[in-house]
């Protein structure tokens, strides 16, 4: 009997000792967040304009351990495995015609020390491919899984933040894509590095 009741201490302690660590000490502390990104900027540009619309939501499970559920719309004129450098948006290189993806994303953030985090998403790509002629051609599906390596700023007592981070998307699944597309794409790579500019507003 005392061996029991010395395992229910034990047990009592150990899990009283887990909700210590994940209570947070500051109480500037937020458990959600919403946010975007400031790619968004990109819709600004008068050449390939991306139209791209990104809505985040997230939840701190621990001061260190972050879900998120991304929402993300965009079009795509090129292929997404052409690298920045001379051959980006190079005339000749694009699709005959664009896609439209309409993205709903879940995914995961680590914090490691202070700001410096890891995350990783997958993103659900529901395409909708349009020939030059604005014309419907085909529906596909990719499946993107993005990695980050970042730092996180916080500002206004933690209100908000900003985190820039070196990202890699790689595609793993790439379904009914147009004959006319997949040929103009097969000559490039199924991942793509591209810089992560997330922000948001803590509650």
């Amino acid at each position: 009997m005392q061996k029991k009741v010395l395992w229910l201490a034990l047990a009592i302690g150990w899990v009283s000792s887990l909700q210590a660590q994940d209570t947070p000490k500051d109480s500037t502390f937020k458990r959600w967040y919403i946010g975007s990104s400031l790619l968004m900027l990109g819709n600004f540009s008068k050449v390939n304009n991306p139209e791209y619309i990104q809505l985040n939501v997230g939840y701190r499970i621990t001061p260190k351990d972050v879900v998120s559920f991304e929402f993300k719309r965009s079009i795509y004129a090129w292929p997404i495995g052409i690298p920045f450098g001379p051959n980006f948006d190079k005339p000749g290189e694009g699709y005959p015609g664009h896609a439209r993806i309409l993205a709903p994303t879940v995914g995961y953030q680590r914090f490691w020390w202070k700001g410096v985090y890891t995350s990783v998403y997958a993103l659900n790509a529901f395409e909708k491919y349009m020939d030059e002629n604005k014309k419907k051609i085909g529906n596909g599906y990719t499946l993107y899984l993005n990695f980050h390596l970042g730092y996180q700023f916080q500002f206004f007592k933690n209100r908000f933040f900003f985190e820039p981070a070196l990202g890699c998307s790689y595609w793993p699944i790439r379904t009914n894509v147009p004959a006319s597309f997949k040929a103009v794409e097969s000559k490039w790579n199924n991942y793509f590095i591209q810089p992560g500019l997330h922000f948001g507003f803590n509650f």
